[in-house]
């Protein structure tokens, strides 16, 4: 484990860019950029409002796949008050350490309060359309199992905002017709195998029942009917702890403790090629990096990494080099990269 930098303000999500360099989001935010091993000195202009309250603020990053020829970038970020806030999606053109040419192309149906649970995490899909993850507003969690809003749910939409075509619960009744699923606490791990088109997610559980899913278009993951997690008082959120055939069951759950996984990534690449299919997981509370061994598409094993450097990790990211990246998420965070012992 090496550092490649330091003095990031509570980094968040991290983008390479062709032909070297990187984009990090700090949650208070600033977008920076990272080129040749040096942090530079001004932050990228051009990046939306955003609301830094609590878990909220600048979130995520993602480049499309066109990203070369489009040059376009896509933030996701707190947007409102304390009182009155949302989700929102963010997109703009980057040229030289800037953002130009930019907007909101989406913004949750929530309208919320307080600074808690926004999901916020982006993947982008095959067919071109991106995926967004949300959170239950914490205080709003009765609403992950209501169609006519955003809460706990993940959104498929196309590039410019506007929702996919075959979106399966766009036909139900009073339905958002770009909710891909549904059911969930607060999303903020997400990531498509590029070998295998599988699409993992992981969401924070209260007092234990952090989740591991495989996330499958039109399916209810539960949230807060089923859970195997305890509300903070210790008292059960809910009588039933199997999903039974109306609810997706993870794959994995962590229990008795929360580790309060964020970020995810599934490796694929050459540096680590026992790792292969394997996925990687930040942990916040944890402390650590969790690697989940993956074998036709189960979750049968687990390593703990880097839980000696007292660091909560905010986010993991694979290289164009087949490097592993981790970002700390502290007042004077780093990015820090992963490769083979010699």
């Amino acid at each position: 484990m090496e550092t490649v930098i330091e003095g990031l303000e509570h980094p968040w999500g991290l983008a390479f860019l062709p032909g070297g360099g990187m984009l990090v989001t700090e949650r208070t935010g600033d977008l920076r950029l990272i080129r040749d091993g040096a942090l530079a000195e001004e932050p990228v202009s051009g990046v939306p409002e955003v609301l830094a309250l609590s878990q909220g603020g600048l979130l995520d990053i993602a480049l499309p796949p066109d990203f070369e020829t489009s040059s376009l970038v896509y933030l996701s970020f707190a947007s409102g008050t304390a009182q009155s806030n949302n989700t929102a999606l963010y997109r703009a053109r980057y040229e030289d350490g800037a953002l130009l040419d930019g907007g909101v192309i989406w913004t949750s149906q929530m309208n919320k309060t307080g600074g808690a649970h926004f999901g916020g995490r982006i993947a982008f899909m095959d067919d071109g359309t991106l995926l967004l993850t949300l959170g239950d507003g914490f205080e709003f969690r009765e609403e992950a199992q209501n169609l006519e809003n955003h809460f706990g749910t993940i959104v498929r939409l196309n590039p410019d905002g506007s929702p996919a075509s075959g979106n399966p619960l766009a036909g139900e009744d009073g339905a958002l017709s770009d909710i891909w699923t549904y059911g969930h606490r607060n999303v903020q791990g997400i990531a498509i195998d590029p070998a295998t088109g599988i699409v993992w997610a992981h969401e924070h559980g209260p007092r234990g029942g952090d989740e591991l899913n495989i996330i499958e278009g039109g399916n209810n993951y539960g949230w807060p009917i089923v859970t195997a997690g305890l509300d903070y008082s210790g008292a059960r959120i809910s009588p039933f702890t199997e999903h039974g055939q109306d609810y997706t069951a993870p794959l994995r759950e962590w229990l008795p403790d929360s580790i309060a996984p964020s970020g995810l990534a599934v490796y694929r690449g050459e540096a680590f090629p026992n790792w292969n299919g394997d996925l990687l997981i930040g942990a916040l509370a944890g402390q650590a990096l969790h690697r989940v061994r993956v074998e036709n598409g189960q979750a049968i094993a687990e390593e703990i990494l880097l839980a000696d450097e007292g660091a909560r990790i905010r986010d993991v990211r694979v290289g164009p080099d087949g490097l592993v990246y981790v970002l700390t998420d502290h007042a004077n965070g780093a990015v820090l990269r992963l490769s083979p012992a010699d």
